[in-house]
């Protein structure tokens, strides 16, 4: 009877091994969940496999599109049926009928796994909007005041619905930015929108779903316009204020809705619409936001207000000819931090602290004799005597008057309850000082702080024995987060620029943390928008024509080729690689124009060292070859033959040029041996192999003649853990990341840091001391491969094959980081117990891996073996120190 019930065990078992679940999930189109609006003609598809049995994979797919739900159901695609493909991909790009515009389509895909068996998604959906700009009916609208007018404008519309709706939208851009409502509700829970660009050749527009927001009969539209970047009214450095596209704000719109009788409507913005100015008296995205209360129209946006006092509104030229869908994880309001402290200095002064650094804006409560003008000053950090310091942020400023300062909000009261948070407008803080010209009582109730960023998926996760290393992890994301507002900036406060050098030395960070691709696909075509005939990039984009002379060379302006590279790598999605082809080879071209000796000193160097200064003939040289590097192996991918061997040889010359030049094979020391020196060479590959154990122990050397302490500025700070790791250096590369005194991330934490710094000092007086920005932020990037050990493959991009590299370094007892791949969440843990390593790898289905042991392990008592292959699924490696 036992020996019976063991075998319906066994057989049990056996069964519900061969039938665990095997799911298709997480469909998305053009990288995000069910858009509409969007304006591709060939929109790409993607969806995961969610499995826990071992080498769960796909072996083919069939894509359904159809724009009724009942023909998907019944497997018959009739807009596009791609027939069965037999291939293990999960990104596919549609070729079925042109797409009509203002269209919902309907999709699924059917997945055979590796023992044949089908397995069938939910639907998904998308909707398109113009898909020819001539389908726009609405007119560029503005009011009648010229650029240097300064309250904000309203402009609002009653529309009468007789019948009953079906579904309605609205397409909107704004050259500036803009706030829509109807019947006196916020639509939507977009903040600074559309995205930044260059104004005057590319405009983006947004779609919103307002079926639930409109009513039978009358409806009342308001629009509410600012500034942005499109007519700067401050001065700074970079001449916004001087940009060629700088006017009025104005917008277009068109309100599209279907009735239940199958009827359309549209009803656009044109001269008809009616418009006044707002309490918003002032507005810049650079300083700060002016409201004044009394001046508030109760019921503007609601239907029934009384107009009659209002202007109509002016037709206006378009900005400029192009203007496309807005496809991106738009910026939001992504967290509310509370008031940890309050300091009343007086009854009309007050100084509020909050737990960390953050970029966004206040929200505010406040009651007090009308008239009262409160002024709301932010900053990073305190003076001794508890005021807010903002002299660490406002070197760059240039004010004409005292009538705009920086990152101070001016909010005048009605003598009512009153509230108060900016619209277009956001800065980098964590400290408020409210000044109030009568006296006024204020509760740690009365404000709180709005985090905004664009609102990226977190993907990547770090956990580790070292809580210094956690927080350092932490601080990274959330300066990386800080400084993404539709396109990666520098610092929240001082700048606000778009500067390439930093954006690429944090983009693997970013990738490794965030679903963030479809940001970066719109930031590239910025570059597309700043690239001269020439091939020069400015050093930051977008730009009002400043930075095209200076600090803009390969070791910054390289981004336009690092970053599609990387999202290749990372998504396996060579859209945005193939898109920026041709802009890559002219940069190359330019380069290649301007040094005939194969080396280049064009750009700004490593920027900000601690101490030591590095050759900028050899970081700029070695940026203009991966560049090269980059764009022969496009090239190969792309199938165009003549170039990939023409700039493969093409690289093999710098290459040469550059060891020539900078390298003694003697003593292995590049220049004079600088930490940067010796391992931006080693990360960019141009070392021998037969020096490369030489150039790695001089590098080693240097890091304990610092006291294993970096010495290094941005570009040197890059390649520094990554040289030393991948070199049989990461026990050094750990006490480097994992340092508490002087230079150090870790330094930062222990004294305060919630963000990265933009200097290693943190006592420096004036300039050059955000406390917010991201060009040290690569460590996150580090701690997935240094530690983790996950690297994306080139040759299987988006993670289809997965190198696993872990190093399990003195002074760290167990680490943890994942990271959610395109093809599913891949997870790397270890744990320590005396001289075992306890390893924990979990592959995601229709996925491989490579796992390499560092050479002083073992594993299961088999020595010689360096690797092992694992299929998908979850495994347990046990490793034995030796």
């Amino acid at each position: 009877m036992k020996n019976k019930f063991f075998f319906v065990l066994l057989a049990v078992l056996f069964v519900s091994c061969q039938h665990q679940p095997f799911e298709v999930v997480d469909l998305q189109c053009e990288h995000l969940v069910e858009p509409i609006g969007i304006d591709s003609p060939r929109p790409r598809f993607s969806w995961k496999i969610e499995s826990q049995r071992e080498d769960a994979g796909q072996t083919s797919y069939q894509i359904l599109v159809d724009t009724d739900t009942a023909t998907l159901k019944d497997d018959i695609g009739n807009t596009w049926d791609s027939g069965v493909m037999y291939s293990g991909t999960q990104l596919v790009d549609y070729k079925g009928e042109k797409l009509k515009s203002f269209t919902k389509y309907f999709w699924k895909v059917i997945v055979f796994d590796e023992k044949k068996e089908k397995h069938e998604s939910a639907l998904g959906s998308f909707e398109t909007a113009m898909m020819d700009s001539s389908a726009w009916s609405g007119k560029w609208i503005s009011d009648e005041k010229d650029i240097n007018y300064k309250p904000a404008p309203y402009f609002r519309k009653e529309i009468d619905l007789s019948k009953k709706v079906k579904s309605a939208r609205i397409y909107i851009s704004a050259a500036g930015l803009y706030e829509l409502s109807i019947n006196g509700q916020k639509i939507g829970d977009r903040m600074l929108d559309p995205m930044y660009t260059r104004f005057d050749r590319r405009n983006l527009y947004s779609t919103f779903d307002i079926t639930s927001n409109l009513q039978e009969g009358k409806n009342a539209f308001g629009v509410l316009l600012g500034n942005g970047w499109y007519n700067h009214q401050s001065t700074a450095v970079w001449f916004f204020d001087k940009a060629p596209w700088r006017d009025r704000p104005k917008f277009i719109a068109d309100i599209r809705v279907t009735y239940e009788d199958g009827q359309t409507e549209t009803f656009s913005s044109d001269e008809e619409w009616k418009t006044t100015d707002s309490p918003v008296i002032f507005n810049s995205i650079y300083t700060a936001e002016h409201y004044d209360a009394r001046k508030e129209l109760p019921g503007w946006d609601r239907s029934g207000f009384d107009d009659s006092g209002w202007k109509n509104a002016v037709c206006a030229h378009a900005p400029s000819g192009k203007i496309v869908s807005q496809q991106l994880y738009p910026i939001r309001v992504t967290g509310r931090l509370e008031v940890s402290k309050v300091d009343k200095k007086s009854d009309s002064c007050y100084v509020f602290s909050f737990p960390r650094n953050i970029a966004g804006v206040i929200e505010l409560n406040a009651k007090g004799k009308e008239g009262t003008i409160l002024r709301i000053k932010h900053g990073e950090r305190l003076y001794p005597n508890g005021h807010v310091d903002q002299s660490n942020i406002d070197l760059h400023y240039r004010p004409t008057d005292d009538s705009d300062p920086f990152q101070t909000d001016i909010f005048t009261l009605n003598g009512k309850e009153n509230s108060f948070s900016p619209k277009f407008n956001y800065k980098g803080f964590q400290y408020v000082e409210i000044t109030s010209s009568e006296p006024i009582e204020l509760k740690p109730s009365d404000i709180k702080v709005l985090e905004m960023h664009s609102d990226v998926p977190q993907i990547g996760y770090i956990n580790s024995s070292n809580p210094t290393l956690n927080k350092i992890w932490e601080a990274g994301n959330s300066s990386y987060l800080a400084n993404f507002f539709g396109y990666p900036t520098d610092c929240p406060q001082r700048e606000k620029n778009g500067w390439t050098g930093d954006s690429h030395i944090a983009i693997e960070t970013g990738l490794y943390n965030f679903d963030a691709i479809t940001v970066y696909e719109k930031w590239l075509n910025d570059f597309r928008d700043e690239q001269q005939p020439n091939g020069v990039l400015p050093n930051i984009i977008p730009t009002s024509g400043w930075g095209y002379t200076w600090a803009n060379g390969p070791d910054w302006t390289s981004a336009v080729a690092i970053i599609p590279w990387e999202i290749y790598e990372f998504y396996g999605d060579s859209r945005l690689l193939h898109t920026m082809y041709d802009n890559i080879k002219r940069y190359v071209d330019y380069i290649h124009s301007i040094s005939p000796n194969d080396t280049t000193n064009w750009g700004l160097g490593d920027w900000v060292p601690v101490k030591t200064v590095s050759s900028k003939t050899l970081t700029s040289s070695l940026f203009y070859y991966a560049d090269v590097v980059i764009l022969s192996k496009a090239a190969k991918i792309f199938g165009k033959e003549a170039d990939a061997s023409y700039y493969l040889d093409l690289s093999e010359r710098i290459k040469s040029a550059i060891n020539n030049n900078f390298l003694n094979k003697e003593t292995g020391v590049y220049c004079s041996g600088s930490q940067t020196e010796q391992a931006t060479p080693l990360y960019w590959g141009i070392v021998p192999d037969d020096l490369k154990s030489k150039v790695a122990k001089k590098l080693y050397d240097k890091v304990v003649e610092k006291d294993f302490h970096i010495d290094t500025g941005i570009l040197g700070g890059k390649a520094l853990l990554h040289a030393l790791t991948e070199n049989g250096y990461a026990d050094a590369a750990y006490k480097i990341a994992s340092q508490e005194t002087y230079p150090s991330w870790g330094y930062w934490i222990v004294n305060g840091a919630t963000t990265f710094y933009e200097n290693w000092k943190i006592d420096v007086a004036k300039n050059d001391a955000s406390l917010n920005h991201i060009m040290f932020g690569d460590i996150g990037a580090w701690m997935f491969k240094g530690l983790g050990g996950i690297y994306p493959d080139e040759k299987q991009p988006g993670f289809r094959h997965i190198l696993l590299k872990p190093n399990f370094v003195e002074g760290l007892d167990h680490f943890e980081a994942s990271h959610i791949s395109p093809y599913g969440k891949i997870s790397s843990k270890w744990k320590k117990d005396k001289d075992i390593v306890h390893c924990t790898i979990s592959i995601p289905a229709n996925c491989s891996a490579s796992f390499y042991f560092p050479q002083n392990m073992v594993y299961n008592n088999k020595k010689g073996i360096s690797s092992v292959k694992l299929g998908a699924g979850v495994h347990q490696i046990n490793l034995k120190k030796i």
